[in-house]
């Protein structure tokens, strides 16, 4: 008796097209904003975070799929059009409108399974769902798990520290600022519930713990709290 191979619902070359489709979506998300965009400012509301920051999620929410039992095809579109109405749509609407612009998309390039684009715009409406994740779908459970686990680790650092200068801090507040990452670290890896979001988390932190106590051991006087003490 032969191991069933289940055919991806989702060529490599239909997924390009998908992602070179989100990448101009969010170009011209930017261009079309009146006043200067609003929080331009800040690197994360640029097409070229905002793309980058998809593209990990991808790979994050793929990898627990994959690790998980998830429908792999389901998570990883759902997470390439999670974000894609974030520069053009307010907050609480942008998953919402996310989902409608993967919908149209999804029924105007292809010949998918009505299942499946249910499947993924259903993810994409709910991945910003605060409540527990066992309240929701395994493959939505994927999507939401690695969108968090981005925000954490060393491209979390990074972030903070940009951010130190747009707001015109100086390098003694790194320690502060770090110490967000941290706290936003432990908070994902209380949320999560997949062994293998688990993982990432904690190696994530391990990462940021590290880097405090290197930064903490060059720069007496750093702000912010030692988490020497802390699991």
């Amino acid at each position: 008796m032969g191991v069933e191979i289940k055919e991806s619902a989702v060529s490599d070359e239909e997924f390009a097209e998908m992602k070179q489709f989100v990448s101009d979506y969010l170009v011209a998300s930017v261009e079309n904003e009146r006043d200067g965009g609003r929080m331009r400012w800040y690197p994360w509301h640029s097409a070229e975070y905002r793309f980058n920051h998809t593209l990990n999620v991808v790979d994050l929410a793929t990898e627990i799929a994959d690790r998980e039992g998830a429908d792999i095809d389901v998570v990883r579109v759902a997470a390439l059009f999670h974000d894609i109405a974030k520069l053009e749509a307010e907050q609480e609407r942008h998953a919402d409108e996310g989902a409608r612009v993967a919908r149209e998309y999804l029924a105007t390039h292809g010949d998918y399974p009505q299942s499946f684009v249910d499947q993924v715009t259903q993810s994409i409406r709910e991945h910003s769902y605060q409540g527990p994740l066992s309240d929701v779908s395994l493959e939505t459970r994927c999507l939401i798990e690695g969108d968090i686990l981005d925000k954490v680790g060393a491209n979390g650092t990074v972030l903070m520290l940009l951010r130190m200068g747009y707001e015109s801090r100086t390098h003694m507040d790194a320690g502060e600022m770090i110490d967000r990452v941290l706290e936003r670290g432990r908070d994902a890896a209380r949320r999560v519930e997949s062994d293998a979001a688990e993982g990432i988390a904690h190696q994530r932190l391990k990462r940021v713990k590290w880097f405090r106590e290197w930064l903490s051991e060059e720069i007496p006087g750093l702000e912010g709290r030692s988490d020497d003490d802390e699991s």
